[in-house]
């Protein structure tokens, strides 16, 4: 009877085994926008009879990314604009462009480590410039080339940013030099640590007169607070829009992930994900219940 207990749980052990080797391990980011896109994926498989391994919220970037070149993580959401850094080619005009851009990782990454990055979202997670909305509408200030107009006409435009974003060359300077405007000294204010979070308040509330942000395109804070993001119509920043990335293998297994993914990833454009991420941020509600809310709401779940 013993032996036959024995043959018994070993035949369920090996087969949870399997299940559990057979399993998608589904990766992300630390921050709320990328908990969200990887939780999305993680239903959108589970949904598809996929089975799958929740690692979410894994790790920063190098973190995350090594783990799915390591084969520890099957597949996560990254940004098209990050490829310039992972290739080292960050000089290239081409990831100012997002069609390019896109093209250009999804080659390399094939070629070089049999990574697949699906087709992204339509919004563009990069640095922006946002403006309090009673001052961009009775200006009609809604893209960098109105701003610049505004500014280099006496509009008092003052900003508030992170050192890093006054001092890249890839961030405020490239605004500047791109649209032909020059905010003085008096008009930024630097904000220590300034993260978006931060930047964003600072203009809501009008601290120390401040009517502008450092923003990143799909901050969930920007439309809550009443903020209008300039649109970056010359490409004076870098595309990040954010797609799933999955080692090659995996997606052979499973062809049917890129059927559940590509429709899921096309409905997000900006405007929705700053409305999905203020729900995170600024509400305070979860992720988990956000992302199949979402999910129910286009008919991706049942």
């Amino acid at each position: 009877m013993r032996t036959v207990i024995a043959f018994m749980l070993g035949l369920l052990l090996a087969g949870g085994s399997a299940q559990a080797a057979d399993a998608v391990r589904v990766g992300s980011k630390l921050d709320a926008e990328s908990g969200l896109l990887g939780t999305m994926i993680l239903q959108m498989l589970e949904a598809g009879g996929i089975p799958t391994e929740n690692r979410i919220q894994l790790g920063p970037t190098k973190i995350v990314r090594s783990a799915l070149l390591a084969g520890e993580i099957d597949i996560y959401p990254e940004y098209t604009g990050n490829g310039a850094f992972f290739f080292n080619i960050d000089s290239d005009p081409v990831w100012k462009n997002a069609g390019a851009g896109y093209e250009k990782v999804r080659q390399l990454d094939r070629e070089k480590n049999n990574v697949v990055w699906l087709k992204p979202a339509p919004a563009n997670n990069t640095w922006a410039i946002a403006v309090r909305k009673d001052v961009a509408a009775p200006n009609a200030l809604a893209s960098m080339e109105d701003f610049a107009k505004w500014v280099s006409g006496g509009g008092k435009a003052k900003i508030a940013a992170s050192a890093e974003f006054v001092e890249s060359p890839a961030a405020l300077p490239s605004f500047q030099g791109t649209y032909g405007f020059a905010l003085k000294p008096e008009q930024i204010l630097v904000l220590a640590g300034g993260d978006t979070a931060a930047t964003i308040r600072a203009a809501a509330e009008g601290t120390s007169g401040v009517n502008t942000a450092m923003v990143y395109g799909t901050d969930g804070a920007i439309s809550a607070l009443d903020l209008v993001v300039m649109a970056d119509t010359k490409g004076a920043q870098m595309v990040y829009e954010p797609a799933p990335t999955v080692r090659a293998a995996v997606l052979d297994k499973h062809p049917r992930i890129k059927e559940a993914l590509e429709p899921v990833f096309a409905s997000l454009d900006a405007g929705t994900l700053r409305t999905l991420n203020a729900r995170i941020s600024v509400e305070g509600q979860d992720v988990k219940q956000v992302a199949t809310a979402y999910l129910k709401s286009k008919g991706f779940l049942k």
